[in-house]
């Protein structure tokens, strides 16, 4: 058990926006018996599928497939690029669903 320092803290609204992200791509890809999202999705804040953090909000780029795809090593299906809002409570633009590239 380790505690971080206060500035090695990730802020709030990064937190709720890869959550929103995480649910937006699960529900536009047609539900989690459906679709599953990169592992990376499912780390505090979006671990390395957030890209960039800026004044127009936080950008999320990631992979997704079905239940079981990446743990049993099958490609993804789906790849989502994603913006949310500054304070991470709405989407502001679903830039790309589709196969990955």
């Amino acid at each position: 058990f380790t505690v971080l320092p206060a500035s090695a803290e990730m802020s709030l609204d990064q937190i709720r926006a890869a959550n929103l992200a995480r649910m937006e791509a699960e529900r536009i890809n047609g539900g989690l018996s459906k679709y599953f999202t990169a592992n990376c999705m499912h780390q505090k804040g979006g671990g390395s599928c957030m890209v960039n953090a800026g004044p127009n909000g936080y950008l999320f780029n990631f992979l997704g497939g079905a239940p079981g795809w990446e743990v049993n090593k099958q490609a993804a299906t789906k790849e989502t690029r994603i913006l949310i809002s500054p304070d991470g409570t709405r989407v502001v633009n679903v830039e790309y669903n589709g196969s990955p590239r």
